[in-house]
């Protein structure tokens, strides 16, 4: 194969017309004043992909329907596999279609305010970073994996055919989710570089992007290297089991058990033992802590 002849067809933009070029046509602006209205357009694609990928639906969604949040239960992350695992098939599809399609938008955007190759990479960037630490819920939000497979199939259509395949063959081979997912994202700007060599935005937001996806999944890595991740099922798990973030509600149901009393509501809504420094459901620190006397301990041995 010619790497170049594959190269120069891949390359063509999806969208030529944008507002930059527009305005600047219109207004025929020119030199350092199309330099400041670059700088204005691509500020407007950073605000508005990161406040598109604060949006997120699984939150949304657990709250609207169970009451409750998607965060305090599994992995702690608010997405599609851990909606999966918490609960179920058809609410963990509907998630993950509605973080495509916030992806999506965000880069059909970014593509229609400063060009594909420039708005469209910057937008997918900052969509990932809206996902990862929403604005709306307290900068704690998804991994991003999602959001990242529409930014590629829409910048980089050609590495993201052999990513899927990549990361199918891996999720297929072991159960691990995460491990085809690290992967896959460590990769990602050394293929856009290969098929991709004129768009530099594009690889350097390609870039940032998978660096940022092999952080979140920095516990996975962990867990995957002492032989503890969890394998990938169909199946619901049980949403009140221990999370692997703190313990959930099992942790408190063993604290009640073990005779600590004294509970305290959390900023989050949820009631925690007083003695507990932070809370086992929000991670936040406990205002009212207060540590277990002596004679607590002893009755506790007893």
């Amino acid at each position: 194969m010619n790497i170049y002849l594959l190269t120069a067809a891949v390359e063509e933009p999806v969208i030529a017309w944008n507002l930059y070029s527009y305005f600047c046509n219109l207004w025929k602006i020119e030199g350092s004043q199309s330099a400041f209205m670059m700088l204005g357009a691509m500020f407007l694609c950073i605000i508005s992909a990161y406040l598109i990928g604060s949006i997120n639906p699984a939150i949304i969604f657990s709250h609207l329907i169970y009451k409750e949040d998607i965060r305090s239960y599994g992995s702690g992350n608010a997405g599609a596999t851990n909606t999966l695992r918490t609960y179920g098939t058809k609410m963990a599809v509907l998630i993950f279609v509605l973080d495509l399609v916030k992806a999506a938008i965000a880069v059909l955007l970014g593509s229609l305010i400063l060009t594909r190759s420039i708005g469209g990479a910057v937008s997918g960037l900052f969509v990932v970073i809206g996902h990862m630490f929403p604005a709306y819920y307290r900068l704690k939000g998804g991994k991003g994996v999602a959001c990242t497979a529409m930014c590629i199939l829409l910048l980089s259509p050609v590495t993201f055919v052999i990513l899927l395949a990549l990361f199918l063959l891996i999720a297929i081979c072991t159960r691990f989710v995460s491990l085809g997912s690290i992967l896959c994202a460590m990769l990602y700007p050394f293929l856009n570089y290969v098929f991709y060599p004129r768009n530099g935005w594009i690889t350097l937001s390609a870039l940032f992007t998978g660096a940022l996806v092999v952080f979140m999944h920095r516990e996975n890595i962990k867990r995957l290297l002492s032989g503890k991740e969890s394998k990938f099922s169909f199946k619901k798990t049980d949403k009140h089991a221990a999370t692997e973030h703190g313990g959930g509600d099992q942790a408190l149901d063993s604290e009640k058990s073990r005779g600590d009393g004294d509970f305290v509501n959390c900023s989050c809504g949820r009631l925690i033992p007083r003695s507990r420094k932070e809370c086992v459901y929000c991670g936040e620190k406990n205002p009212s802590y207060a540590p277990k006397t002596d004679g607590e301990k002893g009755s506790k041995k007893k």
